[in-house]
């Protein structure tokens, strides 16, 4: 399974940007995908979930800015970024969780890819 971020860009603050991640691979037995950041010194932190069942959930600090989304029938999955500020700025990661047939859980990252909100 490999995940490949893009979109990422330098926006200024108050602009909009969606991410992509693109998955390939072998990729039955999905559970979940999610979005991450990380700034340097600092843990990674979860933004958005997307669950098998649809349902999606944010952290905090994203809810009502951001919006994750997978396309229907394909392997991608989106988030959506508005209102950006400067604190967004961080390199963004994908992740997903995949079970096997025997219940094993497996997760793969995405090499990340870098936002930059400044003026």
């Amino acid at each position: 399974v490999q995940l490949l971020e893009l979109g990422g860009c330098l926006v200024q603050p108050g602009e909009s940007r969606r991410l992509s991640c693109v998955v390939s691979g072998i990729i039955a037995g999905i559970i979940v995908m999610g979005w991450y950041r990380q700034v340097p010194s600092r843990e990674r932190e979860l933004l958005a979930t997307f669950a098998s069942g649809g349902s999606t959930d944010y952290t905090a600090s994203v809810e009502g800015r951001f919006t994750i989304s997978r396309e229907q029938g394909k392997n991608t999955v989106f988030l959506q970024m508005n209102s950006l500020k400067p604190d967004d700025t961080a390199v963004y990661y994908c992740k997903l969780v995949r079970q096997t047939m025997i219940g094993r859980t497996f997760d793969y990252w995405g090499q990340g890819t870098q936002v930059t909100v400044s003026s």
